[in-house]
């Protein structure tokens, strides 16, 4: 028994499952990214650019009122409060005027509210990076004297990201409201007919992708320690690609594609360089392009002409 236990601890503290857990915490976020931009696409098919800067906002409205003396767990719960209300007013304000106009004219709108958010950071907060410590220890567990790339906090990170996946897989998959939104995405027109409120529809699937990237950008704020206006850059672009890989229109695609970049650049970056793994996102990125431009889990639909 004591032999088992001693090559248990081996295993876990190994090389190999050290990196996967490194790998498994930062394709969460990944994995929560690309999921939060998938549902705007099966919503309203528009590519939210801005995604990442929205988020780090919605964070900054929350997380900031940790400052006045606000618990932990309250202000996350405004964080995501006010990005989901965030993703709703935008619709309604800067997306819905755009739908049948040219599809260039979304993406330049999404990209002029990036820099605009950026700006409008930087001057109430600063530049600086602000500090707000996870509620649960980071510390790594240690088995018979032997480190495990394990934490409350980390575990706490996958127990939320796999509690939103499910969560948004059941929604699109195996609910009224999900067969709607998809619908109103898909034949607004026709769904209109059937008696879809269309409108309602587009808005609720961006107040969801902006509540999911609110929380990926809390879980990365708490997990990294610090909090600035550029936060999310890195992790919007390997979300994005992490949705690219597995397929726009498809949820189980981003999930699957986020994980799966997470582990994979972190094997790169401890058997290779770090070099080498800031490029492997966009390797991955480039090979699906040539073999399945639509991504590795959509389905290939026929055109008729």
């Amino acid at each position: 028994m004591i032999a088992l236990l001693a090559s248990l601890d081996s295993f876990l503290s190994s090389r190999i499952m050290t990196d996967l857990f490194y790998g498994l915490a930062l394709g969460v976020i990944y994995a929560l990214v690309a999921l939060s931009l998938v549902i705007i696409w099966q919503s309203t098919h528009v590519l939210n650019f801005a995604q990442g800067a929205m988020a780090t906002f919605a964070t900054f409205v929350g997380m900031t009122q940790l400052d006045r003396g606000l618990n932990w767990w309250v202000c996350f719960a405004i964080a995501i409060l006010f990005g989901f209300l965030f993703g709703g007013f935008t619709e309604r304000v800067l997306i819905r005027p755009l739908y049948g106009k040219p599809e260039i004219n979304p993406i330049v709108v999404m990209v002029g509210l990036l820099g605009l958010l950026e700006a409008i950071g930087q001057t109430f907060w600063s530049s600086s990076t602000r500090n707000y410590p996870a509620p649960f220890s980071q510390d790594y567990w240690q088995l018979h004297g032997r480190l495990v790339a394990l934490s409350a906090w980390v575990i706490f990170e996958f127990f939320l990201a796999v509690v939103i996946m499910v969560s948004i897989l059941i929604l699109f998959q195996f609910t009224n409201i999900g067969l709607r939104l998809r619908a109103a995405a898909l034949a607004p027109e026709v769904a209109r007919l059937l008696g879809v409120r269309v409108n309602r529809m587009l808005t609720l699937g961006w107040m969801i992708a902006s509540a999911v990237g609110t929380i990926a950008a809390i879980i990365v704020t708490a997990g990294t320690g610090g909090l600035n206006v550029n936060v999310m850059d890195a992790f919007f672009v390997s979300g994005f690609i992490a949705a690219a890989i597995g397929g726009l229109d498809s949820p189980v695609g981003a999930v699957i594609g986020g994980i799966v970049l997470g582990v994979t650049t972190d094997f790169v970056r401890d058997y290779w360089s770090g070099n080498a793994a800031q490029l492997t996102p966009l390797v991955a990125l480039l090979v699906v392009l040539m073999i399945r431009p639509e991504g590795l889990f959509s389905k290939s639909t026929t055109r008729r002409v």
